[in-house]
C-alpha cells in the first residue's frame, strides 16, 4: 500500500485511504496533535483534498476550527475560504467562525456572520449564543444584544447563557438589567455571581461588589480567586483595608499566594489603600512576577506621589527583562512629567514608537502632558497631531500646557480649533483657557471666556475659575477690580485665590490690599509661611524696612518655618535633588564650588544678590550667602558642569522661583549662552539670552 510522509512529521505517516474507516476514529486527533504551524495545516489540507475527505462534515469543521483558532498566525482569509467551501454550514460551523471572529478582536464580522445565520434558516444552539453576547459585549452594541437575549429565551436556551447575559448589560452600562437576569440565575453558581461581580467592577460600583460578596458569605456560596480579584479591585477604590486585610489572611491560609493574578490584585490593594510599603515586601516575595504585577507595584507608587521609586521600579523592571505594557507607560510617563524627568520619558516614547503601540487617547493624553511639563510644546503637538482619535482631554491637556508654556495666545488659537470640530469644552478645558488669556494679558477675553463657560455651555464656575480670573486681573495691575471681584463672588473665597491677589499685589507693590489679604489668608491657613514672606516683600519693595522685618519676627514668634525650596535636575537619566544650603548631597562640594564661579562670572555682568530672598535667621554677609545656595542655584550649577556647552538645562522646583534666583537664572543664561527651563510650582519660566517666558511677573 502507496503512503504519504507529511514534511514536518518524520515520525508518522498519513496513509492515501480510499475509505474514512482508515483515519483514526476522532480525526480531530490528527490536526489538532500534529498541526503546530499554517505550513502543517496547509499539507493536511491538501491531502484531504486529494482523498476529497474534505467532503466530510467531521473533517471540514475540524479543519476549520484549527485554521480559524487552534493554530497561531493563520489569518481569518484562509478560515473564510474553507467556511466558504462547506455546503451549507451547520450550527457547529457557524459557531468556529463566531467565537474566531470574537476572539481576533473583529466583534462586527461575528455579527454580521450570526446575521447571515439567521438568513440561510440556520437554527443556532446552545453554543452559538455565548460567542455572539461576548461580541455585542465588546462593541457595546446594547440593541443587538437585547435582540439576541430574545431569541435566547424563545429557543428556550436561557439558563444556559445567564452569565454571558449578566456580563454583556454589564459591560453595554444596563446594570440595573444584568441585575434582573443575575436574580433570575440559581444562587449556587458561584460562576453567576462572579459575573454579577465582574459586572459591577465594570460599572465602578465599588460599593455593591463589597455588599454581594456579603451576600455571598452570608448565603454560604463558595468563592473563588475570580471572585476575589473582583472584591479586591473594589477595596482598592474605597480604601477597605480591613477587608482587603482579610483576603489577604485567607489567601495565605488557604494557600492560594501561587496565584501570580490573586497575589497582584492585593498587591494592588494595598497600594491604593496607600500602604505602599505593605504592597512592596508582598511584591519582592512573589516567585513570578508578570508585568501585571510590576504594572500595579509602579501604578501604586504612582498614586502615592512616589515619583523616584516609579523610576527605580521601572528600572528593575527592565532589569528583569519584562516588556513594560500601556497601564506601565501611563504610570512612568505621569512620573517622568512630575520630575521632569525628560530623559527617561524620551526612552519610553522611543519605546512606544519601536514597538509600534497605538498612541491611545490615554497614552497619547499623558506623553502630551509629560513633554508640556518638561517644556517641549513641539513634541506635546507632534504627539497630538499622531494621535488617531482625540477627546477632549486630550485637547485640555494641549489648551492648559500652551498657556502654562507662555504661549497663550497660541492656546487660544487651538480652543478655536476644538469649537470647529465640535468638541464640547468642560470645566477643566475653561481653567486652561483661562490661564492662557491670563499668561498673554488678554483682561476682555478672560472676562468674555469666564460668562461663555455658563452661558453657552452651562458650566457652573468653580473656585479654580474664580481664581484664574483674581489672577487675569491681577496680572493687568487691575488690583482694586480683583479685589472687589473676590468680594463679590457667590462662594467662599479659598486661600489660593487670596494668594493669587497676594502674588499680584506683591508684583504691582500694593500694600494695602496686600494686607488685607494677608488677613484673610490668616483666618484660612495660619500657618502657611509663604504668605508672611510675600506680604514681606511687598514691604521691602517700597522701602517700609521695618515693617517687613515685623512680619518676619511674627513668623518666628508663630513658629512658623518657611518651607525648605527643593529642585530637581535629571542627567543621564538619573535625578539629583537638592535644598536650598544643601550639605549633605553627595556631589554638595563640587556643586558649591561651581555655584561661587557661577555667581563670581554672573557679578560681573551685573547680578546684585537680593538679601530679602535670604532665610530668616541670616545675618550679615550670611544673606548673600544664603541666597547663593537657593536650590535653584545649586540645580544649575551641576548642570552648568555636568553637560556640554549649549545644552539646554531643566529643572523643576517645588515653590515659586524668588526674584533673586530668577534675575540670576536671566544673567546666567544670557553669560553662559544656555537655555534655561524652570518649572516651579506655578509655571514655566523659558531663560533664553537674558529675558524670560514670564517677562518678569511671577
Amino acid at each position: 500500500m502507496a503512503t504519504t510522509t507529511l514534511h514536518h512529521f518524520p515520525s508518522k505517516t498519513i496513509t492515501s485511504p480510499t475509505t474514512i474507516t482508515q483515519f483514526p476514529e476522532n480525526p480531530k486527533t490528527l490536526i489538532l496533535q500534529q498541526c503546530k504551524t499554517t505550513k502543517d495545516l496547509n499539507q493536511v489540507h491538501a491531502h484531504l483534498i486529494k482523498t476529497r475527505l474534505h467532503l466530510n462534515p467531521r473533517f471540514t469543521e475540524n479543519l476549520l476550527e484549527s485554521a480559524a483558532i487552534l493554530i497561531p498566525n493563520t489569518t481569518m482569509d484562509y478560515a473564510l475560504s474553507i467556511f466558504r467551501n462547506i455546503n451549507e454550514p451547520d450550527p457547529s460551523a457557524y459557531n468556529v467562525m463566531i467565537r474566531a471572529f470574537t476572539l481576533k478582536k473583529s466583534p462586527q464580522e461575528a455579527l454580521i456572520l450570526y446575521q447571515k445565520m439567521h438568513e440561510n434558516s440556520v437554527q443556532p444552539d446552545p453554543f452559538t449564543f455565548p460567542c455572539t453576547l461576548k461580541a455585542c459585549s465588546r462593541l457595546r452594541a446594547l440593541r443587538e444584544g437585547e435582540q439576541i437575549h430574545a431569541q435566547i429565551v424563545k429557543s428556550g436556551f436561557g439558563s444556559k447563557v445567564n452569565n454571558t447575559l449578566i456580563h454583556m448589560y454589564a459591560n453595554c452600562g444596563k446594570i440595573e438589567f444584568a441585575c434582573k437576569v443575575f436574580d433570575g440565575t440559581s444562587k449556587s453558581d458561584v460562576f453567576a455571581w462572579n459575573s454579577m461581580l465582574s459586572g459591577y467592577v465594570r460599572s465602578e460600583c465599588w460599593g455593591e461588589v463589597l455588599k454581594l460578596f456579603d451576600e455571598m458569605r452570608d448565603m454560604g456560596v463558595g468563592f473563588d480567586e475570580v471572585t476575589l480579584i473582583s472584591v479586591l479591585t473594589s477595596c482598592g477604590r474605597l480604601a477597605n483595608i480591613e477587608l482587603g486585610e482579610w483576603i489577604h489572611e485567607y489567601v495565605e491560609t488557604n494557600g492560594l499566594k501561587g496565584s501570580v493574578n490573586l497575589v497582584t490584585s492585593i498587591v494592588d490593594m494595598y497600594a491604593k489603600c496607600g500602604y505602599v510599603d505593605k504592597a512592596r515586601r508582598l511584591f519582592e516575595e512573589m516567585d513570578r512576577r508578570d508585568v501585571v504585577a510590576w504594572s500595579a507595584m509602579i501604578s501604586g507608587y504612582s498614586q502615592a506621589r512616589k515619583c523616584k521609586e516609579v523610576l527605580d521600579v521601572f528600572r528593575d523592571m527592565q532589569m528583569a527583562k519584562v516588556e513594560p505594557n500601556e497601564v506601565t507607560l501611563v504610570s512612568v510617563l505621569s512620573c517622568c512629567a512630575v520630575l521632569g524627568a525628560l530623559e527617561t520619558g524620551k526612552w519610553v516614547h522611543f519605546y512606544v514608537k519601536k514597538k509600534r503601540m497605538e498612541l491611545t487617547v490615554t497614552l497619547g493624553t499623558v506623553l502630551m502632558d509629560f513633554y508640556a511639563k518638561c517644556g517641549l510644546m513641539e513634541s506635546a503637538i507632534e504627539v497630538f497631531n499622531k494621535m488617531p482619535f482625540k477627546n477632549v482631554f486630550s485637547w485640555t491637556v494641549l489648551i492648559q500646557g500652551l498657556a502654562n508654556n507662555g504661549q497663550g495666545k497660541r492656546a487660544l488659537e487651538f480652543y478655536a480649533l476644538m469649537r470647529e470640530k465640535s468638541i464640547e469644552p468642560n470645566d477643566v478645558t475653561f481653567i486652561g483657557v483661562l490661564s492662557a488669556c491670563s499668561h498673554a494679558g488678554l483682561v476682555d477675553e478672560g472676562r468674555e471666556f469666564f460668562v461663555s463657560m455658563s452661558r453657552d455651555f452651562g458650566i457652573d464656575p468653580r473656585t479654580e475659575h474664580y481664581g484664574c480670573m483674581v489672577d487675569i486681573l491681577g496680572r493687568a495691575g487691575l488690583i482694586e477690580e480683583a479685589y472687589q471681584f473676590i468680594k463679590n463672588m457667590p462662594i467662599q473665597p479659598n486661600a489660593v485665590i487670596w494668594r493669587t491677589l497676594l502674588a499680584s499685589c506683591r508684583a504691582h507693590e500694593n500694600v494695602e490690599i496686600g494686607e488685607e489679604s494677608l488677613k484673610n489668608l490668616v483666618q484660612l491657613e495660619p500657618m502657611h509661611s509663604g504668605d508672611y514672606i510675600l506680604v514681606s516683600n511687598i514691604y521691602a519693595s517700597v522701602g517700609r524696612l521695618e515693617d517687613a522685618m515685623k512680619v518676619m519676627n511674627q513668623m518666628r514668634e508663630k513658629g512658623i518655618k518657611k518651607t525648605p525650596g527643593c529642585s530637581l535636575i535629571e542627567l543621564d537619566g538619573e535625578i539629583y535633588e537638592f535644598f536650598a544650603e544643601d550639605s549633605v548631597s553627595p556631589h554638595s562640594k563640587e556643586v558649591y564650588n561651581a555655584a561661587e564661579k557661577m555667581i563670581k562670572k554672573i557679578k560681573s555682568a551685573g547680578y546684585m544678590p537680593n538679601a530679602a530672598d535670604a532665610r530668616l535667621d541670616a545675618e550679615g554677609d550670611d544673606k548673600e550667602a544664603s541666597v547663593a545656595h537657593h536650590s535653584e542655584k545649586l540645580a544649575i550649577a551641576l548642570g552648568l558642569i555636568k553637560t556640554r556647552p549649549g545644552t539646554t538645562i531643566r529643572i523643576s522646583k517645588n515653590l515659586r522661583v524668588c526674584s533673586d534666583c530668577h534675575n540670576a537664572t536671566k544673567i546666567i543664561s544670557k553669560v553662559f549662552s544656555r537655555e534655561i527651563v524652570v518649572r516651579d510650582r506655578n509655571r514655566f519660566h523659558h531663560f533664553k539670552d537674558g529675558s524670560c517666558s514670564c517677562n518678569d511677573y511671577w
